[in-house]
């Protein structure tokens, strides 16, 4: 990989087009949101260079101009040890880093240092509240256990369960009650399965501590979200964690997060896992803040529900930087696009080695 490769050359070219993810079966609620649907849709960037060179990227978030740089020299707005250079150019940051490696004929985890471990572990993050639909005749904890039997099916060896039913469903001491009853039986279903849960801030700190001493035969690998993020509640649960020895972790700084608070809590100890979004984040970002996570020492695993793309942007991260231990896995496909060089084998995301992400935008 020779970086004066991109010396020369020119975005001459940015195409926007909408792609839509498509989920295997409808995804349901969680604590604070209703039916997430059938699958989402978003963008695909595509960049091009005056040497015939293309790249792309997904991007979700605010309008943006996708065009401010064209006519930019490849290396005044990207640099394949940093990511973008020029702010005008983040709402091309998955598509340069795709060009960019594709221009130096690697795969992006190798433009980014190649520091994490290949294949790359991955939960199922699609496990909602299967139990409460249909609303007109819910079908109870069996519907959180057929989901989890798809996704086993799939190839998936760990689950995230959503949990929280009581902050908008039911009632908040039945809805405590049927958290633990699906945690439970997915435990027993799945003895062999890695299992974490996510709150979705729809818990008390008082309620986490009850939750926790319930599940404590489970082994948890960890909460996310269970309430906003503030020392004093997470104080409280680093030292239930303290008194009881579990090894369980604390995942937070997904939502609108500010990042310096998140840091800070993460320092105190009281922060595990950084879930910042790999998208609404950031490749770029989430490259200058690695060496400070790993000063702290903690780890991150950035959010990628949504679509299935996401899921194998962040194995690039967690391939590419290292101290990514596990990735969310968004089940599904993408209409128009070939991620047929990607596979999931035993719980396992494997990469392919073809230069930038190996992902074929049809035409």
């Amino acid at each position: 990989m020779n970086p004066t490769d991109l010396t020369g050359r020119r975005l001459s070219a940015v195409e926007t087009r909408p792609i839509r993810s498509r989920y295997p079966r409808p995804i349901g609620r969680n604590a604070r949101l209703g039916a997430h649907g059938e699958g989402p849709t978003a963008l695909a960037v595509v960049a091009r260079t005056d040497s015939g060179h293309v790249g792309w990227g997904m991007y979700e978030g605010p309008e943006a101009d996708f065009t401010a740089c064209v006519g930019a020299p490849i290396e005044e707005i990207f640099d394949p040890a940093i990511g973008v250079l020029d702010p005008a150019a983040l709402p091309l940051d998955v598509a340069l880093h795709d060009l960019a490696a594709t221009i130096l004929d690697v795969p992006v985890h190798q433009m980014l240092g190649g520091l994490g471990t290949a294949p790359v572990p991955c939960y199922s993050g699609a496990i909602y509240f299967d139990d409460l639909d249909p609303d007109d005749s819910p079908r109870g904890v069996s519907g959180v256990l057929a989901s989890c039997a798809a996704d086993w099916d799939a190839g998936y060896r760990a689950f995230k369960l959503k949990i929280g039913r009581g902050n908008r469903w039911m009632p908040s001491e039945a809805g405590l009650a049927r958290d633990l009853e699906v945690v439970r039986a997915v435990c027993e279903a799945y003895p062999d399965a890695r299992l974490l849960v996510d709150m979705n801030d729809g818990y008390t700190p008082e309620q986490t501590l009850r939750f926790l001493e319930q599940v404590e035969d489970c082994d948890l690998y960890w909460i996310e979200e269970p309430f906003a993020e503030h020392a004093e509640g997470l104080q409280q649960v680093r030292a239930h964690r303290d008194r009881s020895g579990s090894n369980v972790m604390v995942a937070d700084g997904e939502y609108d997060p500010d990042v310096d608070h998140v840091l800070d809590l993460a320092r105190d100890g009281l922060l595990d896992v950084l879930l910042m979004d790999v998208l609404s984040f950031g490749f770029t970002a989430w490259r200058r803040l690695m060496p400070t996570v790993r000063e702290i020492g903690v780890v991150a695993s950035p959010h990628a529900w949504g679509h299935p793309l996401k899921t194998l942007y962040a194995a690039h991260l967690a391939a590419g930087l290292g101290s990514v231990p596990v990735v969310e896995a968004v089940p599904g496909t993408t209409e128009g696009v070939d991620a047929s060089a990607y596979s999931l084998q035993d719980g396992q995301i494997v990469l392919p080695q073809t230069p930038g992400f190996g992902l074929m935008l049809e035409n």
